[in-house]
């Protein structure tokens, strides 16, 4: 995808878009050798990349660094970056400096959570030129109010609430919404009252698409095991027995070769 056209006509076709969270270029190119239509630099960078306890401690600086090295490897693919903690709560000149700055970076749209309290916010961005994606249910950088990250919408007043803020979104301009950590069958109805795309994170099936962060998908993290997040590759294990044959040829004299040394 190189587009937000290209998400609404994925939905009309009935064509399941797929998105992983990248935060390197490495991993970008990866990204964009394959055929996943979009990369999303998620502002879990902050953890999974410097070792914060949240994505709270992202910071736009840090958000455009990573956006960034991104987009140097990620060719045409579309890309939409995370707006960090709070960046989008100080007000639109504030909210669209933010925007902007990840947009320079590279960025294709940004993404942020929640409505109430910023929807001037959604429509000033919109108004701007910059493509929103919005993210409902679980919003991480609300972990604290939220009480930890639990499923969200299990009573009917939540899932009345999801439902509202989904009408929301839309009625806001924003193109796209995340739905992370709903139940199944509330994603569904969602997803089907819906006019934009959905894409969802540990909500079922039925959404419109869906994302995963690359190092749960690749398995490189031998003590996360996310319910919602299948491993297609057991990457800690392979690289942990690459680095101890590394380790094993040195000490026993079988690295480098003859061949490994310059003439």
């Amino acid at each position: 995808m190189t587009s937000i056209l290209e998400f609404s006509r994925a939905r009309q076709a009935g064509r399941p878009i797929t998105i992983v969270t990248a935060y390197d270029v490495l991993q970008a190119r990866l990204v964009a050798e394959s055929s996943v239509d979009a990369i999303l630099v998620g502002d879990s960078v902050a953890m999974v990349v410097h070792g914060y306890p949240s994505t709270v401690h992202a910071t736009l600086a840090m958000m455009c660094l990573h956006t960034a090295a991104v987009r140097r490897g990620a060719g045409d693919k579309f890309i939409v970056a995370d707006l960090p903690f709070l960046s989008f709560r100080r007000g639109r000149e504030v909210a669209a400096e933010a925007a902007g700055a990840l947009i320079q970076a590279g960025a294709n749209a940004v993404k942020l959570e929640g409505v109430a309290g910023h929807e001037d916010v959604i429509v000033h961005l919109v108004g701007s030129g910059i493509p929103v994606m919005g993210h409902l249910g679980l919003t991480p950088q609300s972990v604290h109010q939220l009480g930890g990250h639990r499923v969200q919408g299990r009573t009917p007043d939540a899932a009345a609430r999801l439902q509202a803020e989904a009408r929301r979104l839309e009625e806001l301009g924003a193109f796209s919404f995340v739905l992370e950590c709903v139940p199944a069958a509330l994603a569904a109805q969602i997803t089907h009252g819906a006019t934009i795309p959905t894409i969802g994170i540990g909500a079922g099936p039925d959404t419109d698409g869906q994302v995963l962060v690359i190092t749960d998908l690749l398995g490189l993290d031998g003590e996360f095991h996310p319910r919602f997040a299948r491993r297609y590759l057991d990457g800690h294990a392979a690289v942990l027995a690459a680095l101890n044959d590394y380790a094993a040829d040195v000490r026993g004299a079988r690295f480098p070769a003859r061949e490994e040394v310059p003439a």
